[in-house]
């Protein structure tokens, strides 16, 4: 063999070699590349996974909390009524001693007793009466049914009479006090 030859043949071992570490590379750039498509994908699925028991967990949530709610309105007021019977009981008492009652002034004291018994109890669950006779007249406390002209120079804008008391349940107006206001 000739210095020729052997050139000729160290160079196509050469380009041999550098073709097959161009395949090499490309083989080991897909091999790459696929294991980091299917790592993607785990990931992807993972977090799906995650995603969908996120949602199914967020939805039982507001499925107890709405049947909570639900379960609490329909029992809020079973303290009160609770409460109440007593004074139920009492207007019953009061009913039956009226039918064979001969002397008015009982009567009216038994009646003005649990009156008396009624308004402790609504006191207790926060219920206060509105004082409105005498004071400015507030859009946000009243509700003017007429105007009159005034008895005085000084009751002008002032509520001058109540026809129906106004009501605050923990200090919130709960009924706006219905009253005659002077002009």
């Amino acid at each position: 063999m000739t210095v020729k030859n052997m050139q000729d043949s160290a160079k196509e071992v050469q380009e041999q070699t550098s073709e097959n570490q161009v395949q090499n590379q490309a083989e080991n750039t897909e091999t790459s590349q696929a294991l980091e498509i299917e790592k993607m994908r785990t990931e992807l699925a993972e977090a799906n996974d995650k995603y969908v028991r996120l949602y199914a967990e967020f939805d039982n949530f507001k499925r107890r909390t709405s049947k909570e709610r639900i379960e609490l309105l329909q029992t809020a007021g079973k303290d009160i009524v609770v409460d109440l019977l007593p004074v139920l009981d009492d207007f019953e008492r009061a009913l039956k001693a009226m039918e064979n009652a001969t002397e008015i002034s009982a009567v009216k004291e038994g009646v003005e007793l649990v009156q008396n018994k009624l308004k402790n109890i609504l006191f207790q669950k926060g219920l206060k009466e509105m004082e409105s006779k005498g004071n400015d007249f507030d859009a946000d406390f009243h509700e003017a049914i007429t105007n009159i002209p005034a008895p005085s120079d000084n009751l002008k804008g002032k509520v001058i009479d109540e026809l129906e008391k106004g009501y605050y349940l923990n200090e919130k107006v709960i009924r706006f006090a219905k009253v005659v206001v002077g002009t």
